[in-house]
């Protein structure tokens, strides 16, 4: 060991750290024959470092694969990328084969000196990284699967509920022709919040679903336009931003409109209301406020607030503090900040009430 060069023992150090990692690695010389592979590659390929060294990369891979790499090649080389990523089928020697990410790019003079990785550094062409994503595919067709059935949920609840709740409701109006008893108004209400849980079940199974396109969207404007499809009684708003975000336009509304219900509903300063009494009563003087968060946006209210010690339970499912709550609401908002990416917490308002903060969103300015 004292015996070997400065040279040696680098080049040691750096094949040690590259063995150690749990991806492949290799490097090819403009030719296309392999210079370096480490432990992990000779390992899913199924043969020695020696059987690979000195052949054609393009000997080892699929031609869909080798196809694909070569497009990527064609688009580093032509400015249109910096760097290639490309998934494929990793062949093995046996002919097995199971998914992979490549990541590779291409060396230019003086990102490697000779001896670091083979005899002749400066002659290599490319360098690359391969990951095993056979767990990550797993993963996302089970996040396929669940989204299908969440969608099949959605149908259900759309069809299959709905349907004799409106018939439900239809007799009810007839009922009332015929007779006048407070009786019917208790059917009344009983009608109205199997509506509500019907429509806050179909949002949330349909909120499996991610985001796939977004918009600039103006939070003052939207903040109005969202107040005013909600019952607000009394209560008023005050937007304090005039900032736009990237968003998807309608899963934003149900997050908005879910927060601005929850204040109204529960956010009085007053007396809590009492069941079936929330929209007529419980917000009648709770002043809801937008405005803005270094990295995002917040929406409170001046109401009692939230107990310290229930502000992780809040956007549970099936969470209300109220009888007649269906206890949706907030875990909606949840999944929709989720969806985009962004993060959720509630603390104490400015003046004592709840404060919903959101960040890690995509300010536009």
């Amino acid at each position: 060991m004292t015996d070997r060069s400065p040279r040696d023992k680098k080049l040691r150090r750096y094949e040690t750290i590259l063995d150690s990692l749990d991806d492949a690695v290799y490097a090819v010389r403009p030719d296309g024959t392999i210079a370096y592979v480490n432990d992990r590659y000779a390992e899913m390929k199924g043969v020695s470092r020696e059987e690979l060294i000195g052949t054609n990369i393009y000997d080892w891979v699929t031609e869909e694969a080798a196809e694909k790499a070569r497009e990527v090649r064609r688009e580093i080389e032509a400015g249109e990328r910096a760097a290639g990523a490309v998934e494929y089928e990793f062949l093995t020697a046996d002919g097995d084969q199971f998914p992979v990410e490549m990541r590779f790019n291409r060396l230019v003079d003086g990102q490697i000196e000779d001896g670091e990785i083979g005899d002749r550094a400066s002659e290599l062409d490319r360098v690359g990284v391969i990951r095993d994503i056979r767990e990550r595919k797993r993963r996302e067709e089970v996040l396929r699967e669940n989204n299908e059935r969440l969608e099949e949920f959605a149908s259900i609840v759309s069809h299959d509920l709905r349907n004799p709740l409106n018939v439900a409701q239809g007799r009810l109006e007839l009922a009332r022709e015929e007779y006048d008893s407070e009786h019917l108004d208790s059917v009344a209400d009983a009608h109205e919040r199997m509506a509500t849980l019907i429509e806050d079940l179909l949002m949330l199974a349909r909120d499996g679903e991610g985001i796939e396109e977004t918009e600039r969207v103006l939070l003052r404007e939207f903040a109005e336009t969202c107040w005013e499809g909600v019952e607000t009684a009394a209560a008023s708003l005050r937007v304090e931003t005039d900032r736009a975000i990237s968003a998807d336009r309608s899963r934003l509304r149900q997050l908005f409109e879910n927060l601005l219900r929850n204040s109204v509903e529960h956010g009085s300063t007053g007396s809590r209301a009492e069941p079936g009494d929330a929209v007529e009563h419980a917000g009648e003087d709770v002043m809801v406020t937008v405005g803005n968060l270094d990295g995002g946006f917040y929406v409170a209210d001046d109401g009692p607030g939230i107990p310290e010690s229930d502000r992780e339970r809040v956007f549970e499912t099936g969470y209300s503090t109220t009888d007649d709550g269906t206890g949706f609401g907030l875990e909606i908002v949840a999944t929709v900040a989720a969806a985009h990416g962004w993060d959720v917490r509630v603390t104490d308002a400015a003046d004592g009430g709840a404060r919903f903060e959101f960040t890690g969103v995509d300010v536009l300015d």
